[in-house]
C-alpha cells in the first residue's frame, strides 16, 4: 500500500514539474522550429508562397511527377496525397492546394541520394487542384491533379 502511495506522489510531483517547465516555455523545440518558413506558409497567394519558400515561382510542367490522390475526397480534412518524382537530383517536394486560404500545405527537403517520394495527408477547404512542385537540379517542375471535395476541411 505504501509503495502505491509513494508511486502516486512521485508521479504527481513529476507531472507538476513538467507542467511548470512547459508553462515557462523551457520545453519548446526552438532548434527544430528555427528554420520554419513562417512567411511562406502564411502567404495567401500561391506565387508569393513559392517565391518565399523556393526563391521563385517559375515552374515547368513535367510528366515525371506523379500525384496519387483521390478524385473525390469525401472529407477534405484528410486527403491522402502521394507525390513521386521520377527525375534525377530531386532536392525538395512541395505540395500546395491553391484554393485553400493558405495555399502552401507541405514541403519536404530531401537529402542527396534520396528518392523523389513524399506522402502525407492534407486539408482542402474546397474542390480544386493539388499541385506538386519539385525542385530538381536547381529548377522547379510542377504537376497537378484535380480533387473534388464533398465536405471541406478548412471550416467549409
Amino acid at each position: 500500500m505504501n509503495e502505491l502511495r509513494r508511486l502516486i506522489i512521485k508521479g504527481s510531483v513529476a507531472a507538476g514539474t513538467l507542467g511548470v517547465a512547459m508553462g515557462a516555455g523551457l520545453l519548446m523545440p526552438t532548434q527544430a522550429l528555427a528554420a520554419w518558413p513562417k512567411q511562406a506558409f502564411g502567404e495567401k497567394k500561391m506565387d508569393q508562397a513559392l517565391t518565399a519558400l523556393l526563391g521563385s515561382s517559375d515552374t515547368t510542367e513535367s510528366a515525371d511527377i506523379k500525384i496519387k490522390a483521390p478524385e473525390i475526397a469525401e472529407n477534405g480534412a484528410v486527403v491522402p496525397v502521394t507525390v513521386t518524382a521520377d527525375m534525377a537530383g530531386v532536392e525538395s517536394i512541395t505540395i500546395a492546394a491553391p484554393n485553400n486560404p493558405s495555399p502552401l500545405v507541405a514541403s519536404f527537403d530531401l537529402a542527396d541520394g534520396a528518392h523523389g517520394y513524399a506522402s502525407t495527408r492534407i486539408k482542402m477547404g474546397k474542390s480544386g487542384d493539388v499541385v506538386a512542385i519539385v525542385k530538381a537540379n536547381g529548377k522547379l517542375y510542377t504537376g497537378k491533379k484535380n480533387v473534388k471535395v464533398t465536405i471541406g476541411g478548412c471550416g467549409g
